[in-house]
């Protein structure tokens, strides 16, 4: 499963605080999103030091991402900490995301877990899904699927893909829950909606396969190419393979061979080798024995079966 994060936001105002302070934070996210950082800077240092944790918060962001200032782990840490501290959920899902990562601080999933814990507990939903991987994995915490499932489960009612998706992975292996393909395709099918590129890969792959859905090669095809387009070297494989078959769209060699060659441009080790059989054949492509030769070699120190045959036979040939 898949412990991604979702990428930072400012905080625009704290409800809990007076109205003029409220705006002022909402003055400052204003600025910064209009790419004006030294107003931004200027407006949440000012509340910073005034002990506002929204400002506290968004001034680490800045810090860390080096916006109106030269990137500064330290000084970052120090701000989200003030800030994780007073409470703030989105602050403490992000400190202990650095404890996971060891940015700035040294590597430590057990504080990661931590301060995962207190914002999950508020309802952040990165933490949550961060917090369910690290008890999936038993990083920091000891290793328990069925609360594993309780964290993705509480973000993947919120509607947070990776949830959605990490839920899925569950129901479909069950772990930590009774095996369900059918729960698995729901989750797999609300994150891919969203154009999380995993959960339609997998979904594509139910089709493919059959498994929890009638076998839909037209709806394998249709998920494959979404998560394909985004670049996921996987379904660009499947998708070029279902081309080379004709399975679900007109069997069509050239498009299998551009979509063989995307992914095994990412180093896909199953499609270096499957573009080096087109390549030996001249399928959907210029013969290309020499380049073929060296795909295969590429294939068999990465263990892919039957890649060794395949290359001794053609090397034979040279």
């Amino acid at each position: 499963m898949i412990p991604t994060t979702p990428p930072a936001t400012l905080s625009k105002q704290d409800l809990s605080l007076d109205l003029s302070t409220a705006e002022r934070v909402a003055h400052g996210a204003a600025a910064h999103s209009m790419g004006d950082f030294d107003a931004a800077l200027n407006e949440f240092t000012v509340l910073a030091l005034e002990g506002n944790a929204s400002a506290q918060f968004n001034l680490s962001l800045m810090y860390l991402n080096g916006q109106g200032v030269a990137q500064d782990d330290a000084t970052a840490i120090n701000w989200l900490s003030k800030a994780a501290e007073q409470g703030l959920a989105a602050a403490q899902y992000s400190i202990g995301k650095l404890y996971a990562d060891g940015q700035g601080v040294q590597h430590d999933d057990y504080e990661a877990a931590r301060w995962y814990l207190k914002a999950a507990e508020q309802g952040n939903t990165g933490a949550q899904n961060s917090l369910g991987f690290l008890y999936e994995k038993g990083l920091g915490v000891p290793q328990d699927q069925a609360e594993a499932v309780k964290w993705f489960q509480l973000a993947a009612l919120e509607g947070f893909a990776n949830a959605q998706y990490n839920l899925g992975v569950a129901y479909e292996s069950g772990k930590g829950v009774a095996q369900d393909y059918f729960e698995a395709i729901k989750w797999y099918r609300l994150a891919a909606k969203q154009g999380f590129e995993p959960a339609q890969f997998n979904l594509g792959l139910c089709y493919e396969d059959g498994q929890g859905v009638s076998q839909d090669f037209v709806e394998a095809t249709r998920w494959y190419r979404l998560a394909a387009e985004q670049g996921d070297a996987k379904s660009q494989l499947n998708l070029g393979l279902l081309y080379f078959n004709g399975q679900g769209v007109a069997k069509d060699h050239v498009e299998a061979m551009r979509w063989i060659s995307l992914s095994a441009d990412q180093g896909l080790a199953d499609a270096q080798f499957n573009l080096a059989v087109l390549l030996e054949h001249g399928m959907g492509t210029e013969r290309d024995t020499a380049r073929a030769l060296i795909l295969y070699n590429l294939a068999v120190k990465s263990g892919v079966v039957g890649a060794e045959e395949r290359r001794d036979k053609l090397a034979a040939q040279f």
